[in-house]
């Protein structure tokens, strides 16, 4: 059987989604690199593959997906439904409830800091600072809600990690290396809960090619 194909950049926090899971499912797969400077996503050739010129995208055969979500869930529906827990009615929905607090809650959020923190320095913008302020008092609240999510659990769906847990790296692998890492710090449960993503061989696999600073900074940004 042919290798999947994922086409994008490496540091690509939604790439980074897909490629986790891959990783964690054991496929065999390989990165068709693009050049995000060179607008490789707005190629002909990339908008017949995904007409939003977006990537991540998959192909599996004759298959092609975008959304870095679907994408995820069919991975592991195909290769790994465990990490879905498919087969447990309950369990599989709190996946699901926690994915999407992750889309919907999280991801905004820190998208927004990120953003101001990371890029911006580096393509010549400025920074708003009223903007990190503004995402800073949203998150702490909702970290409150991880926090006593996980007192009941060392995973966000339960005692194994899942696509629940999975789905949070890209983007939160950006914002602790920004200078508010420390805010993690005051709520134990999500440390330890990211501390424990963090040793997976998957996760250390895929952080190798997400430098900090989204390779802006060695020139290397794809």
């Amino acid at each position: 059987m042919a290798p999947m194909k994922v086409y994008g950049w490496a540091v690509s926090p939604w790439m980074a989604r897909v490629l986790v899971c891959l990783e964690e499912a054991g496929v065999e797969y390989e990165i068709v690199p693009m050049s995000r400077s060179g607008g490789d996503h707005r190629r002909p050739e990339h908008l017949a593959r995904n007409p939003f010129g977006e990537i991540p995208v998959l192909e599996d055969g004759d298959l092609t997906l975008y959304q870095s979500r679907a994408i995820a869930r069919y991975i592991l529906r195909k290769c790994k439904p465990e990490l879905l827990r498919e087969g447990n009615l309950a369990e599989s929905a709190t996946v699901d409830v926690w994915v999407e607090v992750e889309s919907h809650q999280l991801h905004p959020i820190l998208r927004d800091i990120v953003v101001q923190c990371i890029i911006n320095p580096y393509i010549g913008l400025d920074r708003d600072q009223a903007v990190v302020d503004e995402n800073l008092a949203k998150l702490r609240p909702l970290l409150q809600v991880y926090e006593s999510r996980l007192s009941s659990s060392p995973y966000l769906a339960g005692d194994h990690v899942s696509l629940a847990d999975l789905s949070h790296f890209g983007f939160m692998r950006y914002f602790m290396a920004s200078e508010y890492t420390g805010v993690v710090d005051d709520y134990p449960r999500v440390k330890a809960w990211w501390d424990a993503l963090l040793a997976r061989p998957s996760v250390k696999k895929v952080i190798a090619g997400m430098p900090p600073d989204f390779g802006m900074g060695s020139g290397k940004m794809p």
